[in-house]
């Protein structure tokens, strides 16, 4: 039985996000709106000179009556008004490296040209919040259309920290913030997140919701060697992530809980190791539950592990598997949020497909968004491989839109 969900339905909002996009579709050449609303005033107050509620104006003979108020658009009429290039480039987020230096190119290529929805701020930078947030400017500007841009970045803490410099704190290790009181903790990740807010950041790639065994620590060369882990038991992880996240969300950040349905009980990083096999994690594990506890407490975005799981699905690695995905995570999980993959651009366990095969691999599985975050260059390759697919087969197409509408709707909560 799917589990129920604390969690407000991604969905929720979508109207602040329809009702910018009728706008801007309302919007005549010369930039002035083709029909413009009157001023309805503000509930409860009567502008000076004209006549009070209780002695009406009877309306001149002959007049028109007002025309009926037109009904809001839906997601749909939303969807009906994108081109398919423009649909599937709502499930790309690209890297945009964040060193001074390092060409922007293939980001900027991937966002004009190929409508990227979203971009990952990638590598490592000690510039400070007014160099980053320059940066940011610069990417959203180059991205066209009238959706909101993902812009997300890897704010974990310890070893993992993309953006430092003024403006941004010191974020310890999780393993040591895992042994603060809830509430310190809930404080500090607020602050932390509107660090990331003010340069423009509005998805953080954290909290890690990894269960990582006590004898697994130092071996666990992915999450447990970096301390990267709230603890090693259940009750620490998810007393410790869910305190993060709500920090994040309560300045507005959106978390990404990870890397579902967990890396604690491999040796090998996905990122540098081929075939990184998880043998011990099962549907029912304890490592699957934390990340269940996560989207009940309110997670609005899951982040899956490149890892193939023997005792789920031993064929494929998690992003491309429909039973870990559609099967585990929504079905089973009853998670109805956005789904997005690890890095699949660079990551040595999927180098075995091509670019093209990765990004049209995990949409079919289920996933709503590809991350290409190391490797940029690989966008359009992926971008034309989804829209190839999506035009010869009509199941594949209802994917991309259920997806982008997934993404869309996140967005106008954000």
């Amino acid at each position: 039985m799917p589990r129920p969900r604390g969690a407000s339905t991604p969905f929720a909002g979508t109207a602040v996000l329809l009702g910018a996009l009728l706008l801007a579709a309302c919007t005549a050449p010369g930039g002035s709106p083709s029909g413009t609303l009157p001023d309805a005033g503000t509930p409860g107050t009567r502008t000076p000179g004209t006549p009070s509620p209780s002695a009406p104006t009877p309306e001149p003979s002959g007049s028109p009556s007002p025309a009926p108020s037109s009904p809001s658009p839906t997601l749909q009429d939303v969807l009906d008004s994108m081109s398919l290039e423009e649909k599937v480039g709502q499930l790309l987020v690209v890297g945009a490296p964040v060193l001074d230096g390092e060409s922007g190119d293939a980001t900027r290529t991937a966002l004009r040209d190929h409508h990227a929805g979203g971009i990952f701020l990638h590598g490592r930078s000690e510039a400070g919040a007014d160099a980053v947030r320059d940066l940011v400017d610069g990417y959203v500007a180059d991205a066209p259309g009238d959706t909101e841009l993902l812009v997300a970045t890897d704010q974990e803490g310890g070893f993992v920290q993309v953006l430092q410099g003024p403006g941004f704190s010191e974020i310890p290790r999780a393993t040591v913030q895992a042994d603060w009181s809830r509430d310190r903790l809930e404080r500090e990740a607020t602050t932390w997140a509107s660090e990331l807010a003010d340069v423009g950041v509005n998805l953080n790639l954290a909290p890690v919701m990894d269960l990582v065994p006590p004898d697994n620590q130092t071996a666990n060369e992915p999450i447990g060697y970096y301390s990267r882990n709230y603890g090693n038991t259940a009750d620490q992880v998810v007393e410790s992530a869910t305190a993060f996240s709500a920090g994040m969300q309560a300045s507005g950040v959106e978390p990404v809980i990870k890397h579902f349905p967990g890396l604690g009980y491999v040796t090998q990083n996905t990122d540098t190791s081929g075939n990184v096999v998880d043998d011990t994690v099962t549907a029912d594990s304890a490592s699957v539950d934390v990340f269940a506890q996560g989207i009940d407490a309110g997670a609005r975005f899951v982040m899956v592990s490149n890892a193939v799981y023997a005792k789920i699905d031993p064929d494929v690695p998690a992003p491309f598997s429909e039973k870990v995905v559609d099967g585990l995570l929504r079905d089973d999980l009853g998670f109805d949020g956005v789904i997005i993959t690890d890095d699949v651009s660079a990551a040595a366990a999927v180098q075995y497909l091509s670019p093209a095969e990765r990004a049209v691999d995990a949409i079919d599985a289920g996933v709503d968004v590809v991350l290409a975050s190391a490797d940029p260059a690989v966008v359009p390759a992926m971008a034309d491989a989804i829209a190839e697919r999506a035009r010869d087969d009509a199941e594949f197409a209802q994917r991309v839109d259920e997806s982008a509408s997934r993404v869309l709707a996140a967005k106008a909560d954000l």
